[in-house]
């Protein structure tokens, strides 16, 4: 499957039209959902008090999992059940968010395959869910280059990587829309544009996309001229089309996610104006 060039990018909805239009490759009326899942899964660390309640929506296309995560209230649990069957055109022009996202993901994964794309592979060796998360949380902020006295956006909390910043001498200004403090007790700030203003630098998750705030963070690291890291489950392939258009570096994990696998788990590192270096163990 041939990709064409990515066009110029100003948020989601260009890259959900370029795709409809057929501009970067098939057109998905032609990629069949063949296989649809919804996943409710839970995590809590030891030693930790903090539960992540994580919901996800899965729509496989020929070898590729187009992946979303999402809130209990934006989707029912068996919302999956719609899909199979049906194809990728449906899937992108439904009025869910995280059914468009995944959708793109799909596409996007079949169309531009992170192996072949991205900078470097990264291989995270078996382990406990912690050992891997804390490899893959340092693997992010070394990716996200940070600095001593950086200040640095962390937009969807996850803990092992506020460890890992302050590691690295960053202070780290976390935002999620769920959690009230961290693991270690710090308060955690809702509004987005209060950490946008202070940062030097900037870390998000993807779950930005399947909540509608990924376009803004992009918008506002180009205006501030301040590099933007993404770290993606949901929508890796989406967020790769935004690296050089606003996003300095991803570290993207597609499905299945390190909390699924004991296995080797592969990551696909991107960074903008950089050319692919080949495969490495964390």
């Amino acid at each position: 499957m041939k990709p064409m060039n990515s066009p110029s990018l100003r948020g989601i909805a260009d890259l959900k039209e370029a795709i409809l239009r057929g501009e970067l490759g098939p057109r998905p009326e032609a990629l069949p959902i063949t296989g649809a899942s919804s996943i409710y899964q839970t995590t809590q660390f030891p030693s930790s008090a903090v539960k992540y309640h994580n919901h996800y929506l899965l729509l496989r296309v020929e070898s590729y999992f187009g992946a979303c995560s999402h809130t209990a209230e934006q989707l029912a649990a068996g919302a999956a059940a719609k899909w199979s069957g049906r194809t990728l055109d449906e899937a992108l022009r439904d009025e869910s968010l995280p059914v468009q996202v995944a959708a793109m993901d799909a596409y996007l994964g079949c169309v531009y395959p992170h192996r072949e794309h991205c900078r470097q592979t990264m291989a995270i060796p078996p382990g406990t869910p912690l050992q891997k998360a804390e490899l893959r949380d340092a693997l992010i902020a070394d990716t996200a280059d940070i600095r001593p006295g950086q200040r640095v956006a962390l937009i969807g909390v996850v803990n092992p990587l506020i460890e890992a910043i302050v590691r690295r001498g960053g202070t780290c200004l976390p935002c999620d829309l769920q959690l009230e403090r961290t693991q270690q007790g710090e308060p955690v700030e809702k509004d987005m544009e209060k950490v946008l203003d202070r940062a030097d630098s900037v870390i998000c998750t993807a779950m930005t996309l399947s909540n509608g705030t990924f376009d803004r963070i992009v918008e506002r690291a180009r205006e501030r001229e301040i590099p933007l890291t993404v770290y993606a489950q949901t929508g890796s392939a989406v967020a790769a089309r935004f690296v050089g258009q606003g996003v300095t570096a991803l570290v993207a994990e597609p499905f299945p996610f390190t909390q699924f696998s004991a296995a080797d788990t592969p990551l696909y590192c991107y960074a903008a104006g950089r050319e692919r270096t080949g495969t490495h163990a964390v």
